[in-house]
């Protein structure tokens, strides 16, 4: 007798393995990248930000072709690297580079106890995809009126960052679990990719906030 619900279970588990791996060669090529340009001309720095943004919809609009699907989204790692050089060297001068591998590795486990509570809980997490979308719309509006405005503390968007995309994690997770047809590994790594590079920022922000209040004691 054939057994669905297992073999359902094997395809999720390896569906997972190949995502996850994807997700760590992408950061892999994006923190080399951000390492080796810490401080690009503004004409790149900028265009990389475009080329970024373009490369996002190319992964998605490709996901039938799996091989031009990866070697796009690797090239959007490249391309997100370069913009991620001069935060990250910011905040290096400001932190350290411990206390930036602090960021990336707090960054890197809450998003594996997010993805735990998604595989052990019997909860859809997917049900909440509309209310996390609706959350990212408005960090977005707000994020770009408040670069002109400057009505919210850096620390206060840090933080509604980190829980938006705490919460677009746990939607992320539920869709590799779940393994929907539309859904291909490249795509799910481009998802879980975000998230964490959002995360890793507001931490990075956070750590830095705390730092100054320590230095002003």
């Amino acid at each position: 007798m054939y057994d669905y619900a297992a073999n359902a279970a094997v395809r999720t588990r390896a569906l997972l393995g190949q995502v996850l791996i994807i997700t760590a060669g992408a950061l892999a090529v994006a923190g080399i990248t951000a390492y080796a340009v810490p401080a690009p001309p503004p004409v790149i720095y900028f265009g990389s930000l475009l080329l970024s943004f373009a490369l996002i919809f190319a992964v998605q609009m490709t996901r039938a072709n799996a091989s031009l699907s990866l070697g796009l989204f690797y090239l959007f790692a490249i391309a997100d690297g370069v913009w991620l050089g001069p935060i990250i060297a910011r905040y290096t001068a400001i932190i350290g580079s411990a206390q930036v591998g602090e960021a990336a590795l707090t960054a890197g486990v809450g998003m594996g106890l997010l993805g735990a509570l998604v595989y052990t809980s019997t909860f859809d997490f997917r049900r909440l995809s509309g209310i996390a979308f609706g959350a990212l719309i408005a960090l977005v509006i707000v994020g770009i009126a408040g670069a002109f405005l400057h009505f919210m503390a850096p620390s206060t968007y840090a933080w509604w960052t980190l829980a938006v995309f705490a919460l677009l994690t746990l939607v992320d997770f539920a869709r590799v679990r779940a393994a929907a047809p539309y859904d291909t590994p490249v795509t799910l790594s481009l998802s879980i990719y975000l998230d964490f590079v959002n995360i890793f920022i507001a931490l990075l922000q956070l750590f830095a906030n705390a730092s100054g209040s320590r230095r002003n004691d």
